[in-house]
């Protein structure tokens, strides 16, 4: 027992304290707007970039499903706060844990983030994820799950996985898998950047949008009272733009990609690249490309290069699954240790 200014509370009081803590901090992390029958989430810890943390990924399940069973709701719109969507999930809690030899709470975390992205993917009800930012790792898994997602001039999108230790998750080897020829493993392989023009070109984007004109898009979007997705999509479609893409685009250069990223192994894919700065000028994306996969974990490009390839061939859940227990896997230290040795060398944990 401990003494507090109401008196003596035992284990239920400091437990019932600790739940409401958790409470008031995911509210806190997760605003709700109710406006008719939309409903407005923001993601809101600016200063992590909302990168989401256990208690978000709870609150954003439980909202999700609610609405789900709620008839007064049609549309739920989902946001960032500051300049991110979702820069991806809080690797530092399960660094911790790892390190303290708890590597099942770790698989915890992941339980819950991929049910989540399993009932995005699965929703019965449109979702409108406006992506006026940086958009990475459990970000996307967040997002391009959902049937609707508005990029701007501001979006940068990445799966930079491979360069920490880790693959690119969150049903990302069935989203990456399915985008246009081996653009997907490119991606997923590189980490590259992608921008609001280059996700609308691919697909990761379904609209883009000025972000001068998204006030004005979620006000006619709160005037929804159906939940038809053809009445969100005509409303979307008034406002999209089809920017044109950079010259230095990686999209322009899908023959390349293609030429390369489609090898069996990621040795081929090496020396397909290499052999490409031959004949091409300039090369110095391909350089740029070869780069970031020696940088990268030699295990992680294999494992990410393998899963993308299986995605093909699989439904979301299924992906999901195997997903699931690649990480858990990687939290064991059974593939390799990278993950937790990038991230040390980062400084995110203390090692001592």
């Amino acid at each position: 027992m401990y003494l507090c200014p109401g008196g003596l509370k035992g284990k239920e009081g400091r437990e019932e304290e600790e739940t409401r803590a958790v409470e008031m901090a995911s509210h806190s992390q997760v605003l709700v707007e109710e406006k008719s029958s939309v409903r407005i989430l923001t993601l809101n810890r600016p200063n992590q970039l909302n990168a989401l943390c256990l208690n978000m990924i709870s609150r954003l399940l439980q909202l999700f499903l609610a609405y789900e069973e709620d008839p007064s709701v049609k549309l739920v719109i989902l946001k960032g706060q500051g300049r991110a969507f979702c820069a991806g999930g809080d690797a530092l809690p399960l660094v911790r844990d790892i390190v303290q030899g708890k590597w099942r709470l770790a698989a915890n975390f992941v339980t819950y983030q991929y049910t989540l992205n399993y009932v995005l993917a699965t929703y019965s009800k449109p979702q409108v994820s406006i992506l006026n930012g940086i958009v990475m790792g459990g970000g996307a898994g967040l997002s391009i799950h959902g049937r609707f997602r508005i990029a701007t001039e501001n979006t940068v999108f990445a799966m930079p996985e491979t360069a920490l230790g880790l693959f690119p998750d969150v049903g990302a080897s069935y989203f990456l898998s399915r985008l246009p020829g081996f653009f997907g493993e490119y991606v997923g392989l590189t980490g590259a950047r992608l921008d609001g023009a280059e996700m609308l070109a691919c697909g990761l984007a379904t609209h883009f949008v000025p972000s001068t004109r998204l006030t004005a898009l979620e006000e006619d979007l709160c005037k929804v009272g159906s939940s038809d997705p053809s009445f969100v999509s005509t409303i979307l479609d008034a406002y999209t733009q089809h920017p044109h893409l950079k010259q230095k685009s990686a999209y322009l250069r899908l023959d390349v990609i293609d030429r390369c990223f489609s090898r069996r192994t990621v040795e081929e894919t090496l020396s397909a690249l290499e052999r490409e700065t031959a004949h091409q000028e300039p090369h110095d994306w391909i350089s740029t490309i070869i780069g970031a996969l020696k940088k990268a974990s030699p295990s992680s490009l294999k494992i990410s290069l393998r899963s993308i390839r299986e995605g093909r061939l699989q439904g979301v859940g299924e992906c999901l699954i195997r997903e699931y227990r690649m990480a858990c896997h990687v939290f064991k230290g059974e593939i390799s240790k990278d993950f937790v040795e990038v991230l040390l060398a980062f400084s995110i944990v203390d090692s001592s």
